[in-house]
């Protein structure tokens, strides 16, 4: 019987041959490789990744294509909310092996889910995920650019990034509305060490007001932390490099530190 997509958990469903090899050959899996596929709903892309892997986890939340997968003796099936998921406990059963990440996103929470890989960045190898278009064209802009922001920075600081394949609506059943993306992302080797929360914080200061200069928002921040570097708050916060925010939030580390 054929599988109705569901609208709750933001199913379409990768059905465009082309595009599945392109997919597939941007990833490259090889036979060794620890993978997990995010959300393999109808496996379009499952079946060839375990082709040329041999074995490979997937999480699934809808119940009924768990049960479809499990027939598969290739898969290991785990059936829950991904951002449920212990990756850090996953790449574990995989020998301590770095996962490699793949997956077509549910684009209603794909930012959480990107947020939440963030956490278990140290034990990923890299990421291939397929993503509303708009988003990977912010997670890979640069300064001074409208798509330039939160998300930019947050995921610059970690990952290299770059877009490697445009995949229209129509390449899915049924068809979103918007045109898609895949993005690669591979964890920087050699990252700037930070208080991630208090990044987290900064940035999400700075983009509060983007309309508007620095000094409105991230200025009375920085002020309340009692800061006493300097910082030019005559910008706006698209217009700060990623390199400026991370030295911000260790500067105030370093601060908070002294202070004791």
């Amino acid at each position: 019987m054929k599988h109705q997509a569901r609208k709750r958990f933001g199913q379409h469903f990768l059905s465009d041959d082309a595009i599945i090899d392109g997919i597939v050959r941007a990833i490259a899996p090889k036979p060794d490789d620890a993978m997990v596929e995010i959300g393999p709903g109808l496996a379009a892309l499952t079946q060839p990744l375990v082709e040329r892997l041999g074995r490979l986890t997937v999480i699934e939340l809808d119940r009924d294509l768990a049960k479809r997968l499990r027939e598969h003796p290739q898969l290991q099936v785990v059936e829950s909310d991904v951002l449920r998921v212990d990756f850090s406990a996953l790449a574990a059963t995989h020998g301590g092996k770095k996962l490699r990440v793949v997956g077509n996103l549910p684009y209603n929470i794909s930012t959480p889910i990107l947020f939440h890989l963030l956490d278990h960045v140290d034990v990923v190898l890299d990421q291939h995920f397929m993503l509303q278009k708009e988003v990977v064209d912010r997670m890979v802009a640069v300064p001074a650019t409208a798509a330039y922001g939160r998300l930019s920075v947050m995921l610059q600081w970690r990952y290299a990034m770059e877009n490697v394949l445009h995949v229209p609506p129509e390449a899915f059943d049924p068809p979103p509305r918007v045109d898609s993306a895949v993005v690669r992302m591979e964890p920087l080797a050699a990252p700037a060490s930070i208080d991630l929360g208090l990044l987290t914080e900064l940035v999400q200061v700075a983009f509060s007001q983007r309309r508007k200069l620095l000094r409105h928002s991230l200025g009375r921040w920085l002020e309340e932390k009692a800061f006493g570097g300097t910082f030019d708050l005559q910008r706006r916060a698209e217009e700060v490099p990623v390199a400026e925010y991370v030295a911000l939030a260790q500067a105030l580390a370093a601060e908070k530190q002294k202070a004791g």
